[in-house]
């Protein structure tokens, strides 16, 4: 069975909010960092000497690296080479790749090996290709609640999804 969609257009706030969350979803143990430099301090504090510089420098460098990414994911939606991830792009999905068609006669084929990771949310599924590189395949695009469930048993058996 092969799984056409309809066109679809990945906005780039849309795109932004997701890598994000993914980002956060990969890397929230970066939150223990600063936690840890500050019971650190706190310790020196009572023990060794007042130092309150730290207090104010942790969450400057959370801050600091969210803002980084931000600012990587936001040039992702501006450079010329990145542009066909937000154009309307069809997806037609089978058990052997994914193929991203930009119209009949342009496309590309993704094999299911190129895809390292997969969610499932309440309103669509997140294909992660690399950490500033996934498909957003929103329920809205499938043609019926078949097709959402097809795709979904496609991704279990793939491993992607628990």
């Amino acid at each position: 069975m092969i799984v056409k969609t309809r066109k679809y257009q990945l906005d780039n706030s849309t795109y932004i909010k997701l890598a994000m969350k993914h980002l956060l979803r990969t890397q929230w143990y970066w939150i223990f960092v600063p936690i840890g430099i500050i019971i650190i301090n706190v310790i020196l504090n009572l023990t060794v000497y007042p130092n309150i510089w730290i207090y104010f420098l942790a969450p400057v460098v959370v801050i600091g690296y969210l803002l980084f990414w931000l600012i990587q994911f936001t040039g992702v939606t501006q450079v010329e080479q990145n542009k066909v991830l937000f154009q309307k792009l069809l997806y037609e999905i089978d058990g052997r790749q994914i193929l991203i068609k930009l119209n009949q006669r342009e496309g590309m084929q993704m094999k299911w090996d190129m895809i390292k990771k997969a969610y499932k949310e309440k309103d669509h599924f997140l294909l992660v290709v690399s950490r500033a590189q996934f498909i957003h395949l929103p329920f809205s695009i499938f043609n019926s609640e078949n097709d959402v469930k097809f795709t979904e048993s496609l991704l279990k058996r793939k491993n992607l999804i628990p």
